[in-house]
């Protein structure tokens, strides 16, 4: 059984993912003028939630669902996800393929796209430096590496957490980094902004429930709540030549 510290540890802005490098579309909206104190920015913390944040924990909870085998060993995500057999890792493969599939058309913007299998590659560097018999060979070999919510739901299974906290997860990481560019990017006072995060922590909770819950709907039918404007506003953020964060 995981202990918290995993939880944690991988829920950490510290983790060697690269996580530190984005800010989930704030600079570009903080550029157009659309968040400019810390009202608009639990604004548009809560829309991301809402739609980054439901859309990536319901994935990261399906791919956990897949590399967790449906076996008598299943009472242990982290052993079940390992060493499986041939049949296991084809049919964990397939399913991994779909997720992939599905997920790559719920995000319109290319600019989105990219950064999101480059945070994947990113989280998978370290997921197989500390769980190197996990079974991340068998996340599809798209170009630019596999989305990030899948090798998430399989560094997750890994570590032995539950699906409900893989999702809390990836949640968590779509409200945090683009608070702390908030800090960062418009001089915020960072209690202040800390006290923002605790006033979302319910609706955090809750969309991790419900994406947790969602994960056992086939890939077709998992969220899709979109946002046009950060579509528009990633896909200007691309084209500048000087910018603080990734995305």
């Amino acid at each position: 059984m995981a202990t918290p510290s995993l939880l944690l540890l991988l829920a950490d802005g510290r983790f060697p993912a690269g996580a530190h490098a984005h800010s989930g579309g704030l600079e570009a909206a903080v550029a157009a003028g659309r968040v400019t104190d810390l009202a608009s920015l639990e604004a548009f913390l809560a829309g991301r939630l809402a739609t980054a944040g439901l859309v990536g924990a319901a994935f990261a909870a399906a791919a956990h669902r897949a590399a967790v085998a449906e076996t008598a060993d299943s009472a242990n995500p982290a052993r079940s996800a390992r060493g499986a057999e041939p049949a296991e890792s084809a049919a964990r493969s397939g399913a991994l393929a779909r997720l992939d599939a599905e997920l790559d058309a719920r995000t319109a913007a290319p600019a989105l796209r990219a950064v999101s299998r480059r945070q994947g590659r990113a989280l998978l560097r370290a997921g197989r430096a500390i769980w190197s018999d996990a079974p991340f060979a068998d996340l599809p070999a798209t170009p630019g590496g596999a989305h990030q919510p899948l090798v998430l739901g399989l560094l997750c299974a890994a570590a032995g957490l539950s699906r409900v906290e893989t999702a809390t997860i990836a949640a968590y990481g779509t409200l945090t980094g683009a608070a702390s560019a908030g800090v960062r990017l418009l001089g915020l006072d960072p209690y202040q902004v800390q006290a923002l995060l605790v006033g979302l922590a319910d609706a955090c909770d809750g969309t991790a429930a419900d994406a947790a819950r969602a994960a056992d709907d086939p890939p077709e039918r998992l969220p899709a709540a979109a946002a046009p404007l950060a579509d528009i506003h990633a896909e200007i953020h691309a084209t500048w030549e000087v910018r603080f964060f990734a995305s």
